[in-house]
């Protein structure tokens, strides 16, 4: 009987400038980071919720040898779908060295020719992968990351001091990476970055901001996708009710930031009415923080040349 994996394997690829932003939202995510551009994790995510994350495999067999998991997948039927099984290359095991393309192809044949069901190799129902891990080969179900942050790059209002598509994505994994049942706010939306990526994961979250300029815009975003969110017109001092994170882009422009005591008046404005804050500046303002009664519980930055932001997750 072949044995059964609950695991799920990621692949991931950074830049070396969002080094720090991608642990930290694996840390998130997962539990844990790595200097890995593999993890493996019982814990089951859409690859497509992150900026750096390649592809999933959701594995079904292990064994130490490739002749183990072609035995194990004997008899192994696939019903009423048409399927194709792709080897999965990484560069992380000691003393790797490149399979070839022709090798690639003779194992996938090998692999495949053990399932019972019909091949497709250009446009099949199911994807499989077969990857060396460490210590054994795995098989499993492949899912291909889709970069859905990359297409809302074409949304029809930009700001020139707006987070990047790519790092608001990563961003709201760092503060929702638990999508159910979570409340989250984004008290400073501005022309609604952070918003649109997280609207198209399903996380239920509201925006606002007081500059009356930019909250039509940031409805403007948003609908260009398809998406439905609630922005309303209002300063992060006068939020009411209670939410379970809230996510704020300190405000800044090219010329200048907010003075600390404006800051540290929104910092505990979000004390009264949410639980966690992830807080996205160009400023340490660590102590601002402390004062307003959070703790600083992680931290990452993300780069771009020479600028830096800082993002401080908060308790």
């Amino acid at each position: 009987m072949a044995q059964q994996h609950n695991k799920f394997i990621y692949t991931f690829t950074c830049h070396e400038d969002e080094l720090s932003l991608c642990r930290l939202e694996m840390r998130s995510l997962f539990g844990f980071d790595t200097d890995s551009s593999l993890i493996e994790s019982t814990v089951k995510i859409d690859p497509s919720r992150s900026p750096f994350i390649n592809e999933r495999i959701d594995v079904l067999y292990r064994a130490d040898s490739l002749a183990e998991i072609a035995q194990q997948l004997k008899g192994l039927s696939i019903e009423g779908a048409t399927f194709k099984v792709l080897f999965i290359e990484h560069a992380d095991l000691a003393g790797y060295t490149k399979v070839s393309f022709d090798e690639r192809r003779k194992i996938e044949r090998e692999i495949g020719q053990q399932i019972i069901g019909k091949v497709d190799l250009v446009h099949p129902n199911l994807m499989f992968a077969i990857m060396k891990c460490q210590d054994s080969w795995v098989f499993g179900q492949y899912i291909k990351s889709e970069s859905i942050w990359f297409l809302h790059q074409n949304k029809p209002k930009n700001y020139s001091t707006a987070l990047s598509t790519r790092v608001a994505r990563a961003v709201v994994n760092i503060a929702v990476p638990e999508v159910d049942n979570i409340k989250a706010i984004d008290p400073c939306c501005g022309s609604g970055t952070v918003l649109v990526e997280a609207l198209s994961m399903g996380i239920n979250i509201v925006g606002s901001d007081n500059n009356p300029l930019v909250c039509p815009i940031a409805r403007e975003n948003i609908a260009y996708f398809g998406l439905k969110g609630e922005v309303s017109l209002k300063d992060i001092l006068d939020v009411t009710g209670f939410y379970d994170v809230a996510i704020i882009d300190m405000p800044y422009n090219l010329c200048s930031v907010l003075d600390p005591d404006k800051q540290l008046d929104m910092l505990r404005s979000a004390r009264s009415f949410a639980r966690k804050v992830v807080v996205v500046t160009i400023e340490t303002i660590d102590y601002l923080i402390e004062k307003a009664g959070f703790e600083i519980v992680d931290r990452g930055v993300a780069k771009k040349g020479s600028f830096t932001r800082q993002i401080l997750v908060c308790e």
